[in-house]
């Protein structure tokens, strides 16, 4: 497994917890935000925020795309939202979204928690073309909550 530590990006957002809640919970939205999530589809059964929901994701990097499945792993409207990057049955990862009230708005955080074993690091720098996970992640999610700022406090 991974010793790495979680990374993790914090913005206050001139935006209710509600609304935040309701923007990080629609996953096939995620595409507007994020530079290399395109969003995709709730699948089986699911068409919504619920733990145990499963997701298929088309991300891309460059000239490389890839989906993926993942699991919402906790949901608690509008304070949490989280889900698992699943392969193989195994999740490689942990998504993470924490929002708390604050004065003008609310505090959002984004985090990702890498869990692969050196062959699953490997194998990930194969698919999407990413030597270092950890960088190119902390890189996105900045302008992944830049974007979410933007669209939250433009409605």
């Amino acid at each position: 497994m991974s010793s790495q530590p979680p990374v993790s990006v914090t913005r206050d957002i001139a935006a209710s917890p509600q609304k935040i809640w309701e923007m990080v919970t629609d996953l096939p939205r995620m595409g507007e935000w994020s530079p290399e999530n395109q969003g995709g589809t709730w699948a089986k059964d699911a068409s919504g925020p619920s733990v145990g929901a499963t997701f298929k994701g088309h991300n891309n990097n460059g000239k490389r795309s890839w989906s993926t499945s993942v699991k919402v792993n906790g949901c608690e409207a509008p304070r949490h939202f989280s889900f698992g990057l699943m392969v193989g049955g195994k999740n490689w990862c942990d998504w993470v979204y924490d929002i708390e009230p604050t004065a003008t708005g609310s505090r959002v955080t984004h985090s990702w928690i890498d869990h692969r074993s050196k062959v699953a690091s490997t194998l990930g720098k194969w698919v999407s073309g990413v030597a270092d996970r950890a960088a190119h992640n902390k890189a996105n999610m900045e302008v992944t909550m830049d974007n979410l700022a933007k669209a939250a406090e433009a409605s």
